[in-house]
């Protein structure tokens, strides 16, 4: 009986950067993200296409520039092969400039008395994206992959929540609590892309990491997430992103609707 063939698209929070192996320097994709340990437990075949910076756009139908060597990705989807049993997807975030900002924000909170000068001609990451554009885009990605392989079952993945309840601004991270608040709400933008897409297609299931990850944020004792730190670019690792234990809990979830999934057939 043939392997199931697994494939795996997304930006930075399926990518996996900083978690060792990085199995592709450019991409900064990690041999240990969720897609890989789920490739492991389904003893699946695995094309993993994610590429941190991505967004939709980069997985639809535009080259991406990467964000430190300048290396040129093609668009994730002319990779994508018609084999495809099983297809993963945890992007949308850089549509409406939710990591990038996060980071450009703590950064600049150690700029001293330049700071103002910086947000005045800079101002925070503006985005025309709102819920029903991001969901466009979803719904143009699942239509794609729907014409290449038919039969593919999709799995939308959240992001992780990254901020929640517990998180102290000025304490667990250098934001203020306005721009904590901004990013949450950003978060909630991001959900409401996910679940309409979800919706507006068949074959296509939510997966709620979101609502998993409550509890688990940033400045928690079991968080799932990267906290903030100066030094942290140094040693290969992004701020505010997934952790290994973040992936291993997204596989593990995707692994129980697999299964759901296979046994309901």
């Amino acid at each position: 009986m043939a392997k199931l063939h697994l494939v795996a698209l997304g930006s930075s929070f399926a990518a996996g950067p900083g978690i060792e192996p990085i199995i592709n320097k450019a991409a900064m994709r990690s041999g240990r993200n969720y897609a890989h340990q789920l490739a492991e437990k389904l003893d699946a075949e695995l094309t993993d296409l994610t590429a941190s910076g991505a967004t939709l756009l980069n997985v639809l139908d535009t080259p991406q520039q990467t964000v430190f060597n300048k290396t040129v990705l093609e668009p994730q989807l002319e990779g994508f092969p018609a084999s495809a049993d099983i297809v993963t997807i945890t992007a949308g975030g850089n549509d409406l400039g939710y990591s990038g900002g996060q980071m450009i924000d703590s950064y600049l909170s150690y700029a001293g008395p330049l700071k103002w000068v910086i947000n005045k001609y800079r101002g925070r990451p503006t985005t025309d994206v709102d819920a029903n554009e991001l969901s466009r885009r979803f719904c143009a990605v699942v239509d794609r992959i729907k014409s290449i392989a038919p039969t593919a079952k999709i799995y939308l993945a959240e992001y992780p929540t990254v901020f929640g309840d517990a998180t102290r601004p000025g304490v667990d991270v250098p934001l203020t609590a306005e721009q904590v608040s901004y990013y949450r709400e950003r978060a909630r933008v991001l959900n409401a892309g996910y679940a309409t897409a979800a919706a507006a297609r068949p074959g296509v299931e939510l997966v709620p990491v979101g609502k998993a990850s409550e509890g688990h944020e940033v400045g928690t004792a079991d968080t799932w997430m990267l906290g903030f730190g100066l030094t942290m670019p140094y040693y290969g690792q992004v701020p505010y992103h997934p952790n290994l234990a973040g992936h291993t809990v997204v596989a593990g979830m995707l692994y129980e609707r697999i299964k759901a999934s296979s046994r309901s057939r």
